[in-house]
């Protein structure tokens, strides 16, 4: 395990920059030092509830001025796209994971048998050392871009597995474009979006069944024209059938769309549909 590090790592842009902030918040799989010994060895050697490879799949940003925010460590540290309050953001009977959760999707503890779950102490550190620092550094590079642009654009990235039955008992659509129903983004960037991944031809639901998680929430201020939008998109897509490897032809033809999508947004920001 590496010492411990800065929570997040940034991508720069490869060309001129553009105004739009990819971020990457499920994709970390370390654990700190001073906290690893509490978890199950066994279940951290690889954290199922990662978003797996999206750091990989979404490559191609910098080459297109894109910056990018990734998270280095583990969701099960402590999850970046839940409420610091750890208020649940669905009512509708759904297992939810809690900023700091204790177990994994499947309900599966994470932590060994004498640990029952972080103190308010250790939650209330973990914000401080691995949570407010990301969503700091989120507000600090946006406003960064807005000094630049007039109007910008957060994505925020996720992944899951097409089939979570504590969450909901049908399979996932292909793909969710999160905006807490049309709140953190305008109208017209939306549906734009919404057209351009549906060119993918593949199965693209709005704000069903994720409305887009506390990062999108928080961010996303169409009065002062800072747009985010969540993308939540079956891990099959990219990796294979049974959701353990990246599969190099299906991302490409991912990439494909996804590349697309951008250039339509950054020809958005630029000049307006």
């Amino acid at each position: 395990m590496k010492e411990n590090c800065s929570p997040y790592k940034i991508v720069f842009p490869e060309k001129k920059k553009v105004g739009i902030l990819l971020s990457i918040p499920h994709c970390g799989v370390q654990f700190p030092n001073e906290i690893i010994s509490s978890y199950n060895p066994k279940i951290i050697q690889k954290p199922d509830d990662t978003d797996w490879f999206l750091e990989k799949l979404y490559d191609f940003a910098p080459s297109l001025g894109i910056t990018t925010i990734q998270a280095v460590y583990s969701r099960w540290v402590i999850d970046l796209n839940r409420t610091p309050e750890n208020i649940s953001l669905y009512n509708d009977g759904r297992i939810i994971t809690s900023l700091c959760p204790t177990t994994n999707f499947l309900g599966e503890n994470l932590y060994l048998n004498d640990y029952l779950e972080p103190s308010k102490n250790e939650i209330n550190r973990r914000l401080i050392n691995y949570f407010n620092p990301y969503h700091q550094k989120i507000n600090a590079l946006l406003n960064e871009l807005k000094k630049e642009f007039d109007k910008v654009i957060l994505w925020d990235a996720h992944s899951i597995r097409r089939t979570v039955p504590t969450i909901q008992k049908e399979p996932f659509p292909d793909l969710i474009l999160g905006n807490n129903d049309r709140k953190t983004a305008e109208n017209t960037l939306i549906e734009l979006t919404l057209k351009k991944l549906k060119n993918s031809g593949l199965a693209v639901y709005d704000n069903y069944p994720f409305k887009g998680g506390y990062i999108t929430r928080s961010k996303g201020k169409v009065e002062s024209n800072i747009h985010a939008l969540q993308l939540e998109m079956a891990k099959d897509l990219y990796m294979s059938n049974d959701e353990l490897d990246y599969d190099n032809y299906k991302a490409n033809e991912v990439k494909k769309w996804l590349k697309n999508t951008f250039k339509s947004l950054i020809n958005y920001l630029n000049e307006g549909v």
